[in-house]
């Protein structure tokens, strides 16, 4: 039997920072971490194999950051715990014993149980290597290709088809793509710039069929219309994998994710969880949340890994941070829009500013920046904000989300001390952080 102290199952992101964190906390623990892949991808860099990277090989997590941490990496793939020996038996005949277990065993893409999914030519965008060269190849002898879901994936995905000069449509059953997370304003602004791009968008409908004998022909929609399809992209979504801990009893939450306390400890004090594995509670309203990001997963591993030995960090909840880019156009959002705010009750102000990024506005590289901030009325806090503009906007996102976790009011974000210069910023006049801010204030006056 193989011992360590801290065993992880799952080599993607959360399961690689949980390691890496134990050992920076606690420099003589025993780690090893067990996942069934020769390869781990960089999760959200999927999309990009297809177009702008060029292949799978370009895309990955080296193994280097397991061997410079010193963790022992087993290519395994674990299939039972026994919670009272402490112990993870593997496919491989192993038995690991454990002080300490981290579930980071992640997701699986959503495919709908519709008819001709099992077609060859039918895809979802699976974190698996093999699997993606098998859609790599199927794209190269490709003409026509569906994309299934018009979220942040799914768009990505059609835009990097596009670069491969394929007829590219985008099948999605909102009112709008991007439209769970994005005002519409916004949304009809993506649309536009995927019709620029020669991308057909077909909102407010849906797949009820995928056609064909042996592969696939074409996609059925409910409109009854049928479209040409040599490819099929599934791109609506995840379901967590739990398989694993409810075979070992342990407690599964409401969403039916792994239920996890605030120090990122299941319903056995010795087995941690984290990632899309887990249950989110959502930083804002304290119900739990359907969120599974990347970003949060490694916030949650660098939380369980200091846990490790003693509690010494604690989850305050999980916030949303996104962004994509489509063409010129880059999209952030971080916590919650106004819509989300007040069907969850809350009374909110939006303050927007619009301006350039760049100052004066003749500056090269300049595009157009509108950024809108929501905030409590009551408590003047900061709870939400969408920005839109060029390539600046994904970190000026993130400033967003670093003032909803300190609970920065308008007053406090109107007088935030920023950093400009001409070649990099908005002007300080004009800066829309500050300026939506004060727009909001004088709302709530």
């Amino acid at each position: 039997m193989i011992k360590t102290d801290a065993l992880i199952i799952g080599g993607s992101a959360a399961g690689l920072v949980a390691g890496i964190t134990v050992r920076r906390h606690y420099p003589d623990a025993k780690i090893t971490l067990v996942r069934k892949e020769q390869q781990v991808l960089i999760p959200c860099g999927i999309p990009y194999i297809f177009g702008t990277v060029g292949s799978a090989d370009k895309n990955l997590i080296p193994d280097a950051a397991l061997s410079k941490n010193g963790i022992d990496l087993i290519v395994d793939e674990a299939t039972s715990i026994d919670k009272e020996a402490k112990t993870v038996a593997t496919a491989g005949g192993e038995t690991i014993g454990y002080e300490k277990l981290f579930l980071a065993i992640g997701s699986q893409p959503l495919v709908p149980p519709l008819p001709g999914v099992d077609l060859e030519g039918v895809f979802s965008v699976k974190k698996d290597v093999p699997y993606l060269n098998g859609l790599m190849e199927a794209l190269n002898k490709a003409k026509d290709v569906v994309v299934i879901g018009g979220g942040f994936i799914g768009l990505e995905m059609a835009d990097e088809c596009k670069k491969r000069d394929l007829n590219v449509t985008v099948v999605e059953m909102l009112p709008h793509c991007l439209f769970l997370v994005f005002d519409e304003h916004i949304c009809v602004r993506m649309e536009e710039v995927l019709a620029e791009r020669g991308i057909k968008v077909m909102t407010n409908n849906k797949a009820t069929a995928i056609l064909g004998d042996r592969k696939v022909k074409g996609v059925k929609l409910g409109s009854g219309e049928e479209l040409k399809a040599d490819v099929v992209i599934f791109g609506i979504g995840v379901r967590p994998n739990t398989k694993l801990a409810q075979d070992a009893g342990l407690r599964i939450g409401e969403r039916r994710s792994i239920w996890v306390d605030r120090y990122m400890r299941t319903s056995d004090d010795s087995i941690f969880a984290v990632g899309d594995c887990a249950e989110k509670i959502d930083f804002i309203t304290n119900r739990p949340s359907a969120l599974r990001l990347a970003s949060i997963a490694t916030t949650e591993a660098h939380i369980a890994g200091a846990n490790f030995g003693e509690l010494r960090r604690e989850n305050v909840g999980a916030i949303g941070v996104f962004s994509t880019k489509v063409g010129g156009l880059s999209l952030g959002m971080a916590g919650m829009r106004a819509k989300a705010a007040r069907e969850a009750g809350l009374d909110v102000v939006v303050g927007t500013a619009e301006t350039v990024n760049r100052h004066p506005g003749g500056m090269p590289g300049a595009t157009k920046m509108r950024v809108d901030l929501v905030f409590h009325k009551w408590s003047c806090k900061l709870i939400g904000g969408q920005v839109s503009g060029g390539d600046s906007v994904g970190e000026f996102v993130n400033v967003i989300a670093a003032a909803i976790a300190t609970g920065a009011t308008a007053d406090k974000i109107a007088t935030f001390q920023v950093g400009t210069h001409p070649a990099l910023t908005a002007s300080p006049i004009a800066y829309p952080l500050v300026n939506a801010a004060e727009l909001a204030l004088k709302q709530m006056r």
